[in-house]
């Protein structure tokens, strides 16, 4: 299991990246996008601080962040996961927390660690939706492009 999220949160680091890059070389500045990109970074952040059983991070769930804060999150809060990642042996176990608005719940740890990357996906598509509609150029981030892209068959 370890390695699956190894690699699931590595793939999630450059979706992100491509993502960010994307609209750095594109001179996107759009707020909603922006925002978008904000809350799925902080969002990362808040999961692991919940998991880890810490104060919940100073990174609210909707602020928009420029995209050279969002790049150097987005690199810490990666590492951060994979360090997480690498010092436990098993993620089977039950979470209990409160929401961003103070709502009790208790949800499984590996659950809540698939539901990240998806919850990132989902943005990102939003992002690429917003992209097209404004006349950007939406970002591949497809996790089979990842894949080829890190055993060298992806042809760009």
């Amino acid at each position: 299991m370890k390695d699956y999220f190894v690699k699931l949160y590595q793939y999630n680091q450059w979706a992100n990246e491509r993502v960010l890059g994307g609209l750095e070389n594109q001179k996107v500045e759009d707020e909603k996008i922006l925002t978008l990109m904000s809350h799925v970074i902080s969002a990362l952040f808040i999961w692991l601080s919940r998991i880890e059983g810490k104060s919940p991070e100073a990174y609210p769930l909707w602020k928009q962040y420029t995209l050279a804060e969002l790049l150097k999150m987005n690199k810490e809060i990666t590492e951060r996961w994979l360090k997480f990642v690498n010092d436990n042996d098993s993620f089977n176990r039950e979470l209990v927390y409160n929401n961003y608005v103070g709502d009790p719940y208790k949800n499984n740890v590996e659950q809540i660690m698939i539901h990240l990357v998806n919850h990132s996906t989902y943005h990102r598509a939003q992002v690429a939706l917003l992209l097209r509609q404004k006349g950007f150029e939406p970002i591949n981030t497809d996790f089979i492009t990842y894949d080829r892209v890190i055993t060298g068959q992806w042809k760009d």
